[in-house]
This record gives C-alpha cells, sequence and structure tokens, in this order.
C-alpha cells in the first residue's frame, strides 16, 4: 500500500517478555503509527496483536499486504509470522535511539527479564554490550515482584523512592530473595520510601556494573519499560554522576523503532532500485 504521498509503509515489530510493542513508519522515516500491548504466552499472538494494535492508528491500513517490508526483533522475534527479516534487539535497540537521539553514545535497556549495557558508533551501530539475562535481578519482572511486596502498583512504586529520607540497604540480588528481605523490611515497620530507595540504588548498582563492561561514554540513556521508573532514573544518575539523556520517542518502543528504521532503509534500497 502507498500513502497519499506516494509512499510505502514498513514496520518493526519487537516482541519482548513482558511486552510486545510495534512501530509503523512512512518511507520517509515518519513515525505514523504504534502500540504497546501485554505480551501474551504465545509470541506469534503477542506478534499480531501488536501489529493490529498499530494499524488502528493509521487510517487506511488493513493487513500485512499493506507494508513494503517488516523487521521483528525481540525475546520472540524470530516467531513473528509476518517478518521478512529477523534482526537482534541489541542491534534495533541501538538504531533506534539513534534515530531518536544521534548524540547518544550509551545504552542501559531494562527489560522485562534482563538488563543489556550497549555502546554506540556515531552512525547508531553497536561498538559493544555486556548483557546480564542470568538472573532477573533489576528487570521488569524484578519491578513488578517488588510493587506487589508493597502491595502498590509498578507505576505507583516507580515514584516511591522520591520521598525517600534516607536509603535503607538490600543485601540481596535474587529477586526471590529480596522480595522476602523487603517483605521483613516492612514488618520492622521501615519507612516505605527509604526501602524503595535502596531497592533503586541497588538495581542502579547493578547496571553500572554492567555498563563498565560495555563501556560508558556520555550522552547515557535509558530504554525498555524502566525507563518510565522516576526513581531508577534518579538513582542511576546519582550512580553515574551524569545526567540521563531524556528520549523524545516512548523509551519502550525503541527496539521496534530500530527495527522500522531497519525495515525502511531495506524498502528505501529496494525503491530506488524499481526506479
Amino acid at each position: 500500500m502507498v500513502n497519499a504521498m506516494g509512499m510505502g509503509y514498513v514496520c518493526g515489530c519487537d516482541v519482548g517478555s513482558t511486552c510486545g510493542k510495534a512501530v509503523i513508519m512512512d518511507l520517509s522515516g515518519k513515525i505514523v503509527g504504534s502500540a504497546i500491548v501485554r505480551s501474551k504466552i504465545d509470541p506469534e499472538e503477542t506478534s499480531n496483536l501488536a501489529l493490529a494494535e498499530a494499524m488502528k492508528t493509521v487510517p487506511g491500513l488493513s493487513g500485512r499486504r499493506d507494508f513494503a517490508y517488516v523487521i521483528g526483533t525481540g525475546y520472540g522475534g524470530n516467531q513473528v509470522p509476518f517478518a521478512d527479516e529477523n534482526i537482534s534487539e541489541i542491534s534495533c535497540h541501538a538504531m533506534g535511539v539513534h534515530v531518536t537521539d544521534p548524540d547518544v553514545r550509551t545504552i542501559i535497556d531494562i527489560g522485562g527479564q534482563d538488563i543489556k549495557g550497549i555502546c554506540l558508533d556515531s552512525d547508531g551501530s553497536v561498538e559493544n554490550f555486556a548483557m546480564n539475562d542470568k538472573c532477573a535481578a533489576g528487570t521488569g519482572r524484578f519491578f513488578e515482584n517488588m510493587a506487589r511486596a508493597f502491595e502498590t502498583s509498578v507505576e505507583e512504586f516507580s515514584k516511591l523512592s522520591l520521598g525517600a529520607k534516607s536509603i535503607v540497604t538490600i543485601t540481596s540480588q535474587c529477586t526471590v530473595f529480596a522480595e522476602t528481605e523487603v517483605i521483613s523490611l516492612v514488618a520492622k515497620k521501615k519507612a516505605p520510601a527509604d526501602i524503595a530507595a535502596g531497592i533503586e540504588a541497588s538495581v542502579a548498582k547493578r547496571c553500572y556494573t554492567l555498563l563498565l563492561k560495555a563501556g560508558i561514554e556520555p550522552k547515557v540513556t535509558m530504554t525498555g519499560g524502566c525507563a518510565k521508573n522516576v526513581g531508577l532514573r534518579q538513582a542511576l544518575e546519582k550512580t553515574l554522576r551524569m545526567e540521563l539523556a531524556v528520549l523524545n520517542t516512548d523509551p519502550q518502543l525503541m527496539g521496534a523503532l530500530g527495527a522500522c528504521e531497519y525495515a525502511r532503509k531495506h524498502a528505501v534500497i529496494a525503491h530506488n532500485e524499481r526506479r
């Protein structure tokens, strides 16, 4: 399908462990639609749902045939049934951030089940990266467990530490043990905000260790759903001793945006070759 300007559309679909994301662009690079949905057990179902929701935001789109090229990425990216190609989530997050802010050189990506530190070159390619995928501590799942321990939502928990008067040290790195430790601290009448500050500080130190392996060079930014955790952002800025760059596009969409940009480049080359 071509739009009113005679251009086709492309799509990037990022199937994560907790959320599925889709971004739609025209060939000029303009984002025309996007969606974030909760992941289903079946990655294929998640990708179909994310695409369907994203298409609702673009008048006239009806199905896969309306796209010149589609790229899948993420935890379940190789199970996106309508994708022409699959590209690693590390490369896609790097490209998505580069499209949004070309000056960023370091990314801390906190997903549902892993944390990645990514060092970028000036063209958006990956120079180096480090990944923690063997433990859920500090990931989206971890923060969901912490919010449950406080009997609050993830959104409310992300702001809880902002009211802290001191930091309660959290010694457990394991998600299960950390939750037990938090419950114990609550029972001892420790201030919830102070406990939350300890949790955010613990995760920030974990991220810092990972970033040291990948390399830290300003500008630094966060991607993934946990980039919306304002308490964690504050703790990271304190640990890194620098202000983090704020992206003007939803940081949770960066993987899908990068995949979409790769799809756009492929479609533009194909379009020019046909001329």
